[in-house]
């Protein structure tokens, strides 16, 4: 089992941007594809992005394309959300998540974190 820990939440005006950060522990020597997901109030929990072990490839939501960038350290362990042109509607909780298959990832049966909020105020 791998453990996830999110960071760079926080308040931000439309049109800013946040980093989220997401460090992994535990079980990380195997190949872990991982990704982000979030939740507005009162709404389901939706993909954002994902980044496969290499790096090598990467998907986006197509409300958050060519806003929001997806990137891995694996030397550190850690996966990176970076968040710019932020709008109103993109205030939910994030979570980072982790799996061994991108369709596992994707179907939301991965590992998570406990998730960071992102307010954007307009």
């Amino acid at each position: 089992q791998v453990q996830l820990v999110e960071s760079g939440g926080g308040l931000v005006q439309a049109g800013g941007s946040l980093r989220l950060s997401c460090a992994a522990s535990g079980r990380t020597g195997s190949s872990y594809h991982m990704g982000w997901f979030r939740q507005a109030p009162g709404k389901e929990r939706d993909f954002v992005s994902a980044i496969t072990w290499s790096g090598g490839s990467t998907y986006y939501a197509d409300s958050v394309k060519d806003r929001f960038y997806i990137s891995r350290d694996n030397a550190k362990r850690t996966v990176y959300l970076q968040m710019n042109s932020l709008k109103p509607e993109d205030t939910a909780v994030y979570y980072c998540a982790a799996a061994t298959t991108m369709t596992t990832l994707r179907n939301g049966r991965g590992s998570w974190g406990q998730g960071t909020q992102v307010t954007v105020s307009s």
